[in-house]
């Protein structure tokens, strides 16, 4: 049978992950033989489509056909690329990165014997930056089934990496902070850590800070060294092929100051050379702003953590984690700042191994439900609901169904060995709604670093006697207060409940929120005049249509992924 896997999506690098025969996290080897695979790809042609290092090798040479940190813009409103002259959104190409891992990953598998030729990996979960709101979710989801795969999950990073530290050290209980720097994205989170629990208590961070952005500084330094050495007045980032070249030595550079205090770069243009020594002090000066970036929102976390009684003084350590937590820089600011011991805990890694560990858990999970289902005659989503609500348990309902949970690893449960996650809203959600002046304003149901699966109720009135429907406006923000302006507000989607003839503004409207362990909303909204009810799974104005989605599934059944 094939296992169920964790895959790290990331910005710049991607990772999969399985739990082998001793219930060990193992990150599973791509065709190159290596544990990561560059989140690049390269559309050769219609059909011929290549991913990971060959795809980044080539960058420089046909810069419109290679797409990388493609991350960035999943979720993103109206975002497209037009690539061999097809329109393409972000979910369709990070599908192609999904697939080339997942494939690989098969090959790893059937190597050792551990999959059949017949045999293809169907499940898993996907994880995303914490700060992710519902769209990029959803479509972070949407590539995954495009890529053939059943997601079980979508789960925060730094929760991931927690997941794998709790379980590699779970002797002794903690409270941490996860410091995560990926390529594209930070996260910093706040988690409680007992044995067999893991609790988060509050996260933040910037979807658009990461490495890449370490990187651009050095690119803008290196082209501005050619231009005073050279003399020349040319604008040599405005070549595509210049750029990607500087790109690729900038990350490389990058790596390079890990170890070194100094190192060379050579920046070619127009059949010049110009040789540059880049010092590591100048590439902190170069970056101290965005370093302070990343301190700033830890200062916050700490400040919501103190609001739930958690002090500075209770954090045993901060565990440095994605690839960019490499640079000096990171753990000598972090330490300075905070008086508080840095571990570099497997950064390329341990995101992906908790996420395996999780989807271990959520398909026996998902096992159950389905047995629990069979046996006692009701649907597997009228089963989960009665869970989710807290209604009963898993092991309950499955004790009354007489269906057995032995060997299970079932995801917040009581049985021993069981690990409980606790994960938070790093946004709140409400909707539109008008003040005693009839302003409109933002109240929040559902409040940021609220702990999930979050369910909560709010009564509302019609705006006018005989009205015939009420428009329900969901929007999400980073304020925790009740309360806020507009402004603030993203949309997430609209809903329209219909209202009964003659029915007065008096009328009670219960609107329920509810939001799930992926951080994905659901909508109940009841009239108590008629009875009109509405229930809707939110997905955003952005979200890929059925058509886009047929299409992308067309296209990718006539390609190639390598």
């Amino acid at each position: 049978m094939a296992p169920v896997v964790g895959i790290d999506l990331g910005t710049t690098y991607s990772c999969i992950a399985y739990i082998d025969d001793s219930e060990k996290p193992v990150v599973l080897k791509n065709a190159e033989g290596d544990l990561t695979t560059p989140s690049v790809v390269y559309f050769e042609s219609p059909t011929e489509i290549t991913v990971g290092s060959a795809a980044k090798e080539v960058a420089n040479l046909y810069p419109d056909q290679v797409v990388d940190s493609i991350k960035r813009h999943i979720g993103q409103s109206g975002f497209k690329l037009t690539i061999n002259g097809q329109d393409m959104k972000p979910e369709e190409i990070s599908a192609y990165i999904l697939k080339k891992v997942v494939g690989d990953a098969e090959d790893s598998l059937r190597m050792e014997n551990k999959l059949g030729d017949d045999e293809h990996i169907t499940k898993a979960v996907i994880t995303c930056p914490a700060y992710f709101g519902v769209a990029e979710r959803e479509a972070t989801k949407a590539a995954g089934e495009l890529a053939g795969l059943e997601v079980l999950s979508i789960i925060n990073e730094p929760t991931a990496a927690a997941i794998t530290y709790g379980v590699t050290d779970d002797k002794v209980s903690k409270t941490v902070l996860v410091y995560d720097l990926g390529g594209g994205t930070f996260d910093i989170t706040m988690i409680k850590i007992d044995p067999g629990e893991i609790r988060v208590v509050c996260t933040g961070g910037d979807k658009d800070l990461g490495g890449k952005d370490w990187d651009e500084r050095v690119v803008a330094y290196l082209a501005e060294q050619y231009k005073e050495r050279s003399g020349s007045d040319d604008e040599i980032l405005e070549n595509p092929e210049t750029l990607q070249d500087l790109s690729l030595s900038a990350e490389k550079v990058k790596k390079l100051l890990t170890a070194k205090e100094k190192a060379p770069v050579a920046v070619n243009y127009n059949g010049e050379r110009v040789r540059v020594v880049l010092t590591r002090e100048k590439f902190d000066e170069l970056t101290d702003d965005l370093l302070s970036r990343t301190i700033d929102m830890t200062k916050d976390i700490f400040a919501e953590a103190e609001k739930k009684g958690i002090h500075q003084s209770d954090v045993s350590e901060i565990l440095l984690v994605g690839g960019s937590s490499k640079m000096p820089q990171v753990a000598n600011r972090v330490k300075a700042e905070f008086g508080i011991e840095t571990k570099m805990f497997d950064p390329d890694e341990a995101v992906a191994k908790g996420a395996a560990i999780f989807a271990g858990q959520m398909n026996d999970y998902h096992i159950v439900i389905d047995q629990i289902a069979q046996a006692t005659g009701k649907t597997a989503e009228e089963v989960k609901e009665q869970i989710d609500s807290g209604e009963t348990t898993v092991e309950a309902a499955a004790k009354q169904a007489n269906v057995s949970v032995a060997g299970r690893r079932l995801p917040g449960g009581s049985v021993s060995g069981q690990l409980r996650i606790i994960n938070v809203s790093s946004r709140s959600f409400g909707l539109i709604t008008l003040d005693a002046n009839e302003k409109e304003y933002l109240e929040n149901i559902i409040l940021r670093n609220q702990e999930l699966p979050a369910e909560a109720t709010e009564t509302f009135y019609p705006q006018y006697d005989n009205q015939t429907s009420v428009r329900l406006q969901i929007k999400e923000c980073l304020s925790s207060d009740k309360n806020v302006d507009v402004s603030l507000g993203q949309d997430v989607g609209e809903a329209e409940l219909k209202l009964p003839a003659n029915t007065p503004s008096s009328t009670p409207i219960e609107i329920t929120f509810r939001l799930d362990d992926s951080g994905l909303l659901h909508v109940h909204a009841k009239e108590s005049l008629g009875g009109g009810i509405i229930d809707a799974d939110f997905q955003t104005k952005d979200a890929m249509s059925d058509q886009e989605k047929s299409e992308a599934l067309r296209r990718a059944s006539n390609t190639t992924v390598s």
